[in-house]
C-alpha cells in the first residue's frame, strides 16, 4: 500500500460548477490534477472531468447523488488496469462526511463484473 499527501484548492465557477486543483506526490513524482464537477439540469445528472499531469487521458464523469445527498457516485471510462491498451469502466465515490471532510474512493470494474477498490483519499478542510 502506498500513502501520499497533497493539497487541493476548490472554488466555485458560477452557480453550477466547482473546480478542484490538486497537487501531491504520486508514484515518486509530483503530480497536478484538475477536476470539474457540475450539475446538468436537463439530464438531472452530475457531470464533470478529471485530468492529471501523470497521464494523457481525459476522464469524463457522469453521476448521481444518493437520496440523503451524502454520496456522489461518478462513472467514467479510462485505460484498463491491465495495461493492454483496452478501455475499462471506473467509478469514483465521493462521500461527504461533514462540511470539512470528504472521502473519495475509486473502483474499477473487473472482468468478472465485480468492482475492485484501488484508492481511497481523505480530504480535510484547513
Amino acid at each position: 500500500m502506498e500513502t501520499s499527501t497533497g493539497t487541493e484548492s476548490v472554488k466555485s465557477l458560477g452557480d453550477l460548477w466547482v473546480v478542484a486543483e490538486g497537487q501531491g506526490e504520486m508514484c515518486d513524482t509530483v503530480a497536478t490534477t484538475m477536476m470539474t464537477l457540475g450539475y446538468n439540469p436537463q439530464k438531472q445528472r452530475f457531470v464533470g472531468t478529471w485530468v492529471g499531469s501523470m497521464m494523457a487521458h481525459l476522464w469524463v464523469y457522469d453521476g448521481d447523488l444518493d437520496a440523503a445527498e451524502q454520496v456522489l457516485t461518478l462513472h467514467s471510462e479510462g485505460p484498463a488496469m491491465t495495461g493492454e491498451g483496452k478501455m475499462g469502466q471506473y467509478k469514483d465515490v465521493i462521500e461527504f462526511k461533514s462540511p470539512d471532510h470528504r472521502v473519495l474512493t475509486s473502483f474499477f470494474l473487473r472482468d468478472d463484473g465485480q468492482w475492485q477498490q484501488f484508492m481511497t483519499a481523505n480530504y480535510h478542510r484547513q
